[in-house]
Order: C-alpha cells, then structure tokens, then sequence
C-alpha cells in the first residue's frame, strides 16, 4: 500500500471512524508520535490510549486532509480539526463548544507503517472556544 493510502486509513478508518483495529495494522509498535494537543508518547498502547482521550473528549472529532505531500517514506498534510467539546480535555470539563483548527502533521513510514508523526495545529483556536484563552 502506497504511504499516502496508509495516511488516508490513518484518518479516514481510524479517526474519523474510530477503528482501532486499523492502528495494529498501520502503526508501528515502536510509533513516536506528537499530538496537535501536545501529547508526545511512544508505542503503540500509548498511541491507542491518546485516541480514546480524544474520542471521549470529543466524540465526533473530524479530520479533513486539505493537502497531501508524498515523498518517499515521507508524507505532508494540511488539515482542518473539528468536533464538539463533550468530554474533559486536559482538565477541561465540557464545554459543549464546537470547535475548528488547521494545522499539519508531518508521517515517516517504514514497510507501510507510521513509525513517526508530529502534528501541529494551530490551537489557540480551540483554547479560545473552550475558555482557556
């Protein structure tokens, strides 16, 4: 599967469909990743966990890739984040707020899987409409 198609299940299957199933075929066990909320965890169980708190916070969370870069091992994209704040985030309770930013999150992928993702988002957004701004 080409490395672009896996970032498009990445978000597609396992975000916005919330199938965790996906993660254990396209996450490396050993994955690096940095959230857009600043989460930065290692391995594939911590990943799974930064998931779940992102669902129960926003049950509807929505990841729209606007723009995809692939290069090599390599892969680029320009998102918009939504969904609606239902859950504790970070210790912040509920808002009820629909929330939208953008930002871009940078994948390197070996043999079809995401070794490493950093994303970055523009969040002051968010903070402003969950009351933290």
């Amino acid at each position: 599967m080409a490395n672009g198609a896996v970032i498009e299940r990445f978000y597609d299957e396992m975000w916005n469909g919330w199938d965790f199933a996906v993660a254990d075929e396209i996450i490396a066990p050993g994955v690096r990743f940095r959230g857009s909320l600043g989460s930065t965890l290692e391995g594939l169980d911590d990943f799974k966990a930064y998931m779940e708190s992102v669902r129960e916070a926003f049950p509807d969370w929505h990841n729209r890739i606007d723009e995809m870069i692939v290069s090599g091992d390599k892969v680029v994209t320009r998102m918009t984040w939504s969904g609606t704040h239902l859950g504790e985030l970070l210790g912040v309770e509920p808002t009820g707020e629909r929330v939208e930013y953008v930002g871009a999150a940078i994948f390197r992928l070996v043999d079809g899987k995401v070794e490493d993702g950093w994303v970055v988002g523009d969040t002051q957004e968010l903070w402003k409409r969950l009351g933290r701004l």
